[in-house]
């Protein structure tokens, strides 16, 4: 066994490079800021009901000036202040939300949506309530993202957990004559709008209320919010990470997570690839999987492997304009010797000279370190040649604190077959990390090629086996 330890991997934004990426947008800019083409507004819809709309604009007014982090809080690189929405610093760019891209939903749709008792016709209810009113703005206005804002009540009405609610058992057997199905709300709205090609942002209306028990500070809700808007509204990219040592150029990474049908009788394959350290991406759909029955791991066969991938390095290929000359693929399970096969062989294939196969997990194994605080994010403890365990969260140099709530777990890195070194693959994964445009803090927990993966496959189950799927990930964040 042997411990090491990994820097904080920097990122770049648009004239500069930090660890952090709240400090980097407002000291340096988002990274694209001034690249050719690139529009500096932003055209937003929205969807909700008068009040929530009213709620929203106050919100698009109020962070055009700087939000101050909160006073009472000792840790300032943690929560740093908001640079605004303005044209000339931090996004370098302007919001609109006009009158002619805001569609009001009638208080009484949302009554009647309240008095409908079963839980999944409710969902589906709602869901279609803001699916008519996202396809109007997607195809008759000229907006970028839509913002689709949810009254408190309705927001509580739809989140409840669905087998609690229907008291049904979570295996999907079946009760009372039908078979139970997850109804996810966020999951299935998203998965309805997908085919309208306009990237939706859920929130709830009280996100917007000042000093709301149990929220974050208004600066952090800021942060967040407008920084998955605007990574949505483009293809744009508020910062990405260079080229990790020991990288060949044309460094491809291909995350493989598997997920369930809503009912759970099949186990299907979800893929995201990232094109490059920027994050451009591309999602694929598997087709259906068997677990193996010695070890219960789910495993695509030689073919499916080969099949997805060859299809994955193709739309590299079409993207770039040529193939990668390394691919890392990260999966979520065991790798299997079919797959080991079937990737390589499309590897091989496409001429890419480096493959390196991780597996990446949660661990059991925990560290300590002395006094009262986790140890730190980077930290790496390498069991053997092929066992890594990584501490993606813990305490952060830069916060000069454990940012977290609770006891951090650490994931493992297993190396089945590799071209880079283990410290390589330790360092790759805690970069990408911070690909997530979700949440402005710099310890994301899994590498962006699993966590999109997951979240993809969350928003798939709810698609039919024909329906279109789009290969942007700003879609299914």
């Amino acid at each position: 066994m042997q411990l090491d330890y990994f820097d904080e991997p920097v990122l770049e934004f648009g004239h500069g490079t930090h660890v952090c990426p709240r400090k980097g947008i407002t000291d340096f800019g988002v990274f694209d800021f001034d690249s050719v083409g690139r529009s500096d507004t932003v055209r937003v819809g929205a969807v909700g009901t008068g009040i929530c709309l009213q709620k929203l604009i106050d919100w698009v007014d109020r962070s055009r000036s700087p939000i101050a982090g909160p006073k009472e809080a000792r840790q300032v690189r943690l929560f740093p202040s908001f640079p605004g929405i303005r044209p000339d610093s931090g996004f370098h760019t302007s919001f609109e939300c006009g009158d002619r891209t805001r569609r009001q939903i009638p208080q009484s749709d949302v009554g009647r949506a309240l008095k409908i008792g079963k839980f999944a016709d409710r969902v589906a209810c709602v869901v279609e309530l803001y699916h008519e009113h996202v396809a109007f703005l997607a195809e008759n206005r000229e907006v970028d993202v839509i913002v689709c804002v949810i009254p408190d009540e309705l927001y509580e009405s739809v989140s409840v957990n669905a087998e609690e609610d229907q008291g049904v058992p979570s295996d999907g057997a079946e009760q009372g004559g039908t078979t139970w199905q997850e109804s996810n709300f966020r999951r299935a709205v998203k998965a309805r709008t997908l085919h309208l090609s306009c990237p939706i942002q859920l929130v709830r209306e009280s996100t917007f209320d000042s000093a709301t028990l149990g929220q974050q500070d208004e600066a952090t809700k800021a942060w967040n919010f407008w920084t998955a808007l605007y990574y949505k509204s483009g293809p744009k990219v508020p910062w990405r990470i260079p080229r990790y040592d020991g990288s060949p150029d044309l460094s491809c990474a291909i995350g493989i997570a598997f997920y369930r049908t809503r009912d759970r009788s099949e186990l299907q394959t979800s893929l995201a690839q990232v094109f490059d350290e920027m994050g451009n991406s591309v999602i694929l759909r598997g087709t259906s999987v068997e677990i193996d029955k010695h070890d219960r791991t789910p495993r695509l066969t030689s073919a499916q492997a080969h099949d997805l991938i060859r299809k994955a390095l193709g739309e590299y290929r079409l993207a770039i304009g040529s193939f990668p000359k390394r691919v890392v693929v990260h999966k979520s399970a065991n790798f299997g010797e079919g797959e080991l096969d079937g990737i390589a062989g499309a590897a091989t294939e496409c001429g890419t000279q480096f493959v390196d196969f991780v597996t990446v997990m949660n661990s059991d194994i925990h560290l300590y370190r002395s006094g009262q605080y986790p140890p730190y994010r980077g930290t790496a403890l390498h069991l053997n040649d092929e066992r890594h365990v990584l501490y993606t969260r813990g305490s952060v140099w830069y916060y000069e604190t454990y940012p977290g709530l609770y006891v951090p777990r650490p994931i493992e890195y297993r190396i089945v077959r590799s071209d880079s070194s283990a410290a390589v693959l330790g360092k790759e994964i805690l970069a990408l990390s911070k690909l997530d445009w979700n949440n402005t803090r710099l310890d994301g927990k899994y590498p962006i090629t699993i966590g999109c993966a997951r979240r993809v496959g969350e928003v798939l189950k709810y698609l039919g086996p024909d329906d279109d799927v789009p290969t942007r990930y700003a879609y299914y964040m």
